[in-house]
């Protein structure tokens, strides 16, 4: 969950302008005037499309791993934060029960194992288009619905 994402909306992959752009009852927390928009959020939720409303989206590791001291930072989730995710990821696809999952980015993947449908490249860090490429074709399956992490 990075700062500009997740660490103030509170949902997966999701920024404050993109709650902005759902409207009431969703709201921003931080004091950002604009609210914060994050490159990862904006490219799922892209490629998502119309489908936002039908997608539960889920981080691997649900806490925002920062620099100590530097919350407006992210970092790379320690071995002990992505194990501490799993029951909890769990529990979401145990209540969900989505026709598909879909792991986003290599600590996803790595953590649901077998649990995964498909894994798709994480946006970040040049990833866009992989990611972009990988998800649309998850729309384009037979399945439909689906949880992403």
């Amino acid at each position: 969950m990075g700062y500009r994402g997740g660490r103030f909306s509170g949902i997966a992959f999701t920024s404050e302008r993109v709650l902005d752009r759902w409207g009431d009852p969703y709201r921003r927390s931080s004091l950002a005037p604009a609210g914060w928009a994050e490159p990862s959020a904006t490219i799922i939720h892209g490629a998502i499309g119309d489908r936002e409303h039908d997608v539960v989206l889920w981080n691997a590791v649900p806490a925002h791993p920062h620099l100590p001291g530097a919350p407006l930072t992210n970092r790379a989730p320690t071995v002990a934060e992505v194990a501490a995710g799993s029951p909890l990821l769990d529990a979401v696809i145990a209540i969900v029960r989505p026709r598909v999952v879909v792991a986003i980015g290599r600590t996803a993947e790595r953590l649901l194992g077998a649990r995964a449908t498909t894994a798709v490249r994480h946006p970040a860090q040049g990833g866009a288009t992989a990611c972009r490429a990988g998800l649309a074709g998850v729309w384009t399956a037979p399945q439909d619905g689906a949880v992403a992490t």
